[in-house]
């Protein structure tokens, strides 16, 4: 592969990826935690979307046990998300990664 090969693939990529990373926004996840009680959803780029809570739970009693499962719903939910965004990544790279040497690390993280 020439040096003029490789730079059109790298600029190739450069391009697919920075489209993919548009697509990422578009990418959503949903976590819950204490069966249901707590729902959060987040983006492909990590942002919360939305927190439900079930109205059993908005009570003063209910506080620390409410900030737990928010905090265990959107955990859950963005570590689907980042799965998500890795397998859209990785399908979507695979053919327009130049076959260099030394850099496949960058597809198998």
């Amino acid at each position: 592969m020439d040096l003029f090969n490789i730079m059109g693939k790298l600029k190739e990529m450069q391009a697919k990826m920075k489209e993919a990373q548009a697509h990422l926004q578009e990418i959503e996840a949903e976590g819950e935690a204490g069966a249901g009680l707590v729902k959060a959803r987040v983006n492909g780029v990590k942002q919360v979307l939305k927190v439900e809570i079930d109205p059993s739970l908005v009570t003063v009693e209910q506080k620390e046990v409410l900030q737990d499962l928010m905090v265990a719903a959107i955990n859950v939910a963005m570590q689907k998300a980042e799965e998500a965004a890795q397998e859209y990544l990785q399908k979507t790279m695979k053919d327009s990664m130049p076959n260099i040497p030394g850099l496949d690390f960058l597809m198998n993280r």
